[in-house]
């Protein structure tokens, strides 16, 4: 029997784990599913983003099916959804971050350290007013999450893609040493390593160009953004959910499940409501069905003007 912690969070969530939810009663396993609460809606009902008994749930559990969380009437409160999910994520250890991204001559996998970095490290206010966010990591952290890029690049197109921003960072410095160490232990997958700023535009101009990307945490935040956008852009169909995975070498005692994540915002949900009239929206002005039709509209009017006034063909 599998035991399944669904945490639906803020905005769509609710839809999009409900719907993953459908799907894994359909499958021939035996599997409890348990809902508990987490992020904005938590914050409103209990005053905590990640309540005590959420994440005593989530440490039980087999696995972790995680929606989305942010409320717009949230941002920059002092308690805020996502402290709650960092701190999910850094209780689970769920280091490795993995966002695939696939269309038409793209195929490519992002691999995403997910519990180090400038998100996990010091930070504050000064007594001068000025404020600081201090990004660590330590060997061990790079090389378990370098270990696992590598070995996913085996079964792929064996090219592993180490972004960082060596040229400046101490840090970075560091995360290019540890990976280019590895490497002998993985001769059979060809490594190459990019700054972050020429990843970015890489991903843009010549996606396909990618198999494994491997980079640390806020990097991979934007990186795998960017990289979700590129078969919209190229107006194919597209994939771009999340794993969220930890070492599978602990004892069974000491065992903490995975985290998989449908989507990563937490966008108004798209009921086809007005806004006035969809309670879920939480204080935003439009429901998510308006907002992306928006969206089309304005995409399709600047495609327009790019190509000379004509919208290209689909």
């Amino acid at each position: 029997m599998l035991r399944i912690a669904c945490l639906p969070g803020d905005g769509i969530g609710p839809e999009v784990t409900a719907a993953a939810v459908r799907v894994l009663e359909s499958l021939p396993l035996e599997v409890v599913v348990e809902e508990h609460p987490f992020g904005g809606g938590a914050i409103h009902e209990l005053g905590n983003p990640l309540p005590e008994e959420t994440l005593s749930a989530c440490r039980a559990a087999d696995a972790v099916l995680l929606g989305a969380v942010g409320l717009p009437e949230l941002e920059g409160a002092p308690i805020r959804p996502e402290q709650g999910l960092i701190r999910l994520r850094g209780e689970l250890d769920v280091y490795a971050n993995l966002r695939p991204t696939r269309g038409d001559g793209v195929d490519l996998l992002i691999v995403r350290e997910l519990v180090g970095g400038l998100y996990f490290g010091a930070s504050g206010r000064r007594a001068d007013g000025s404020a600081f966010d201090t990004c660590e990591y330590s060997p061990a952290q790079v090389e378990r999450i370098a270990r696992r890029a590598f070995e996913l690049a085996r079964g792929r197109r064996s090219l592993v893609t180490s972004v960082d921003k060596a040229n400046v960072l101490e840090t970075s410095r560091l995360w290019r040493e540890v990976v280019s160490g590895l490497a002998a232990d993985y001769s059979d997958v060809r490594l190459e390593h990019l700054l972050v700023d020429n990843a970015g535009l890489q991903l843009v101009v010549d996606p396909g160009r990618f198999d494994v990307i491997l980079t640390e945490n806020t990097f991979g935040d934007i990186l795998s953004d960017v990289a979700a956008g590129e078969p919209r852009r190229h107006r194919t169909r597209h994939l771009r959910a999340g794993a969220r995975l930890r070492s599978g070498h602990s004892r069974p005692r000491d065992r903490k499940p995975g985290c998989r994540a449908p989507l990563r915002r937490a966008p108004a949900p798209a009921c086809g409501r007005r806004a006035d009239a969809c309670r879920r929206t939480r204080g935003s002005r439009r429901c998510g069905a308006r907002v992306v039709a928006d969206s089309r509209r304005r995409r399709q009017h600047l495609d327009g003007r790019v190509h000379g006034g004509r919208a290209p063909r689909s």
